[in-house]
């Protein structure tokens, strides 16, 4: 969701995006939120792999000791840090894209008005006393 509204919010792809905040010296609010998005992505792989390795641990064909029961635990507690960390950075990139909108197009300048023409007379300066 996050990758969608920020392509819908720049009009290009988030693999170009990301490349041309990359390549940009210094920081914009492109560079923040293609950041922000690679975080919660990285924070989603690590949940998907502590749980992996959480199920491996905890297979009912596998015996389950004390040194496993610390592995299974340690995992728990990776998942749960995961989890707070995703939510945390959704919940701000959420809240930043939320107030950003995508400006119109400026539309071209009017053309140049027509000039009074050349020949009329300047208006005469009048005196008052």
């Amino acid at each position: 969701m996050i990758a969608e509204r920020i392509e819908e919010l720049y009009g290009q792809p988030i693999a170009a995006l990301e490349a041309h905040a990359d390549a940009q010296p210094r920081g914009s609010m492109l560079a923040a939120l293609t950041s922000s998005h690679t975080d919660v992505q990285l924070t989603e792989r690590n949940i998907a792999f502590q749980l992996k390795r959480l199920r491996e641990l905890a297979h009912p064909e596998r015996e389950i000791g004390k040194f496993e029961a610390g592995h299974l635990v340690d995992c728990a507690r990776r998942i749960a840090e995961s989890v707070a960390t995703r939510d945390a950075h959704a919940k701000t990139v959420s809240a930043v894209l939320a107030g950003l909108h995508r400006v119109p197009a400026t539309p071209p300048p009017p053309s140049a008005a027509p000039a009074a023409p050349a020949s009329a007379p300047a208006p005469a300066a009048t005196r008052t006393r």
